[in-house]
């Protein structure tokens, strides 16, 4: 993956130094031939042409794998006057908020949310020959350089992964009618191609959960109250409760998860039954559980949300609500291409994943 800037075109045979060290490179010839198609067919797979049968272009992407042909960047922009590269934007509030660029950049890295969402931009973008360059927006400096970079050509689109509700990059982009996609429903009235999860059902499938468990006394650990899938998770939760249920804060984070934890039991000692709104939190209030000696589950019943990396690593692991970010990243790429290859409906997509729950050993 590029990092704020694009790599060089990739080495083929060719003239000059790029000949030498291309030589014996695979060919366009040397596919159709692996592949049993014409070389007209292969170019058309490689350049992104939709009208190619799905069977053929699987056989073709067998052969370029087989092969190891690597397509010459610069020779297919001047064919299809596109970039091969698009933006991945890991946009919010970062500097505006009083942090610091570096500080927003390294919470964003070590959150294992952001790391799927990167994770599945990187493994559909692959096999399309299509190239990621990472970039942070979290100040209108940053997101002006996005757009002009889109703008002027150095990437097809934007894929863009936000932390704040109110971040303007989705709408700039789509007032420049710039192709982009949004992990994460846009604001009121902003017209962009985004793909979510139905967050609520989500609430509810933790609550039903805990109350089959035998669970009456519950709570929840929000994320932060202004970012529409935090509410909407708790909203989830509340109804299918169907009773009062103590809320305290949480941030996302693990610290912030443990913060709550302690004052939910400082509040409602008797407390048996627990949704935090990511996995981040539920381990932190698993840990503080411990330390106040409540065994987990059988003293208190621990659901969280996500299935992220910190449910396999918190002990005991967490029964969570699985939100298929992989999948996600990976319908966002694909409503992307689409929309680069004029091939998307003249309306915004909004395509919306169905949560599941995953039960383990917390709850």
């Amino acid at each position: 993956m590029d990092i704020g800037g694009r790599t060089g075109t990739d080495a083929r045979a060719g003239t000059g130094a790029g000949a030498a060290a291309g030589a014996g490179a695979a060919t366009l010839e040397d596919v159709a031939r692996a592949a049993g198609v014409s070389r007209a067919t292969v170019s058309r797979v490689v350049n992104g042409v939709r009208n190619v049968d799905p069977a053929i272009q699987q056989a073709v992407r067998r052969a370029i794998a087989a092969t190891g042909y690597r397509p010459n960047r610069a020779a297919r922009s001047l064919v299809t006057r596109r970039s091969g590269a698009v933006a991945l934007v890991v946009c919010g509030a970062g500097a505006e908020s009083g942090r610091g660029h570096d500080e927003f950049a390294a919470g964003v890295l070590q959150d294992p949310f952001f790391g799927r969402v990167v994770g599945g931009v990187v493994r559909a973008l692959r096999p399309r020959g299509v190239h990621p360059v990472l970039m942070f927006a979290d100040s209108a400096e940053d997101r002006a350089e996005v757009l002009a970079y889109v703008a002027q050509g150095g990437a097809d689109g934007a894929l863009l992964a936000t932390t704040h509700p109110r971040d303007p990059l989705p709408g700039m982009l789509a007032g420049a009618a710039l192709p982009a996609a949004l992990f994460a429903r846009p604001a009121a009235g902003v017209p962009i191609d985004h793909v979510d999860l139905r967050h609520r059902e989500g609430g509810a499938l933790a609550a039903r959960h805990l109350l089959a468990r035998g669970c009456g006394r519950l709570a929840a650990i929000g994320g932060p109250a202004d970012v529409p899938a935090s509410r909407e998770r708790l909203a989830g939760f509340r109804e299918a409760a169907g009773g009062r249920v103590r809320v305290a804060e949480g941030g996302f984070t693990l610290d912030g998860g443990e913060r709550a934890m302690r004052r939910l039991l400082a509040e409602r000692p008797e407390v048996d039954g627990v949704f935090a709104a990511n996995d981040l939190m539920a381990q932190g209030a698993c840990l503080v559980l411990r330390e106040h000696g409540r065994r987990v589950p059988e003293d208190v019943a621990v659901v969280g949300f996500d299935d992220s990396g910190a449910a396999a690593a918190c002990r005991p692991r967490l029964t969570t609500v699985r939100q298929p970010v992989e999948e996600m990243a990976a319908e966002m790429v694909r409503l992307l291409l689409d929309r680069v290859a004029g091939a998307a409906a003249p309306e915004p997509v909004s395509v919306l994943f169905a949560p599941e729950l995953v039960v383990r050993d917390s709850a």
